[in-house]
């Protein structure tokens, strides 16, 4: 499909900077698809707030939440090569060792093989005082490979003391990281250490909502994805075809697949709260909807035409134009739904991206490529 047709107007008031607080106050528009409509660009829509959810949804309907924890992964260094030194920023992306992470360096040129690069700030106790790395390798687009002095929990740490929150570009360019976001930047019930974004959908639950929704006799279930900054980047491409993704790795226990086949089987519904979520439980569906226990990497790319065999529903927050993220929630309602979504969600001042507020999406007869 072209990419063009996922493009879209916004104004740059629309993103958010800071969450909404309490975070389950932030709004949240239900789509659901006109069906046998003859507008393309046609949706019933309805205003709500997040801690609607409850009664939107029904008992025995089982939520499904991202349980990632988002690491300090932007880190700002010194390198060393001989008497000279620069300063370049990291964004951490993925660990390929014990001691190593691949990072996207700016500005890259200041950086060759065999470079070393201090992290950190002297007075620090113990350890975290001085996390220091050697350049292992290049790539392109800025990607190059750091070997870090230390290893295991020992490096886990310092990268903690020393790093900040990785906020998305269309929020660090407007104000830096700071100690609110190290809270406000994390799911309540994050628990596995590895993304480098936040699983933002995630981001409006609270313990008073989790209460709602148990009351309401509503389950809640947990997958892993370790979120890569792939999340940010715009479609280039003109074409969707000819667009790459980045690799993401998950996992979906034996006993969360188990509960998960239940639901369907009693006739409840499954609800991914977030993309990250649909994907992971995507990537290891069969095609009979079964859900089985499964771990490993994805780069699983949902566009228009995409037959979803694990989900019923999806909430998630409003996305950047042209990027994959908007032509995923495309093919879940219906481009024409979308652009009407999104429309009315511009001109009732709905706040976008990562801090922003929700949608809970419906699905939509498959809608044929263009």
């Amino acid at each position: 499909m072209r990419t063009d047709l996922f493009d879209f107007e916004l104004p740059d008031s629309a993103i958010a900077l800071r969450p909404a607080e309490p975070r389950d106050s932030a709004r949240l528009l239900v789509v659901h698809p006109v069906k046998g409509g003859c507008a393309r660009d046609d949706a019933d829509l309805s205003d709500k707030t997040v801690r609607d959810l409850p009664g939107l949804l029904n008992p025995g309907d089982a939520l499904v939440f991202n349980d990632t924890r988002v690491i300090p992964a932007a880190l700002s260094g010194v390198r060393t090569r001989g008497e000279v030194q620069a300063k370049v920023d990291f964004n951490l992306t993925k660990q390929v060792g014990d001691s190593s992470w691949r990072a996207f360096a700016r500005p890259a040129k200041r950086l060759e093989v065999g470079d070393r690069v201090h992290f950190g700030h002297s007075g620090e106790s113990c350890f975290l005082g001085a996390l220091d790395a050697t350049v292992s390798a290049k790539g392109e687009a800025g990607e190059v490979e750091l070997a870090f002095d230390y290893s295991g929990s020992i490096l886990d740490d310092a990268i903690r003391a020393v790093g900040v929150m990785p906020l998305p570009p269309y929020i660090a360019l407007k104000r830096g990281a700071d100690d609110r976001d190290r809270q406000s930047y994390q799911t309540v019930y994050a628990k596995n250490d590895g993304a480098v974004a936040a699983p933002t959908a995630g981001l409006h639950f609270t313990p008073e909502l989790f209460a709602a929704l148990g009351a309401r006799g509503i389950s809640r279930h947990f997958v892993t994805l370790h979120v890569g900054p792939g999340t940010f980047l715009p479609v280039k491409a003109d074409d969707t075809s000819e667009h790459k993704m980045h690799s993401e790795w998950g996992e979906i226990s034996a006993e969360t697949a188990a509960a998960l086949n239940e639901t369907r089987a009693r006739g409840g519904r499954i609800v991914a709260v977030g993309t990250t979520s649909l994907r992971v439980l995507e990537s290891a569906a069969g095609d009979d909807g079964r859900i089985p226990a499964w771990s490993g990497d994805t780069s699983i790319f949902i566009t228009p035409g995409y037959r979803f065999k694990a989900i019923d529903a999806l909430m998630t927050n409003f996305h950047l134009p042209r990027s994959t993220l908007f032509m995923l929630v495309a093919a879940f309602s219906g481009l024409g739904t979308m652009r009407a979504a999104y429309g009315h969600a511009i001109h009732s001042g709905y706040r976008f991206y990562s801090y922003g507020d929700a949608s809970l999406l419906f699905p939509a007869d498959a809608e044929p490529s263009t």
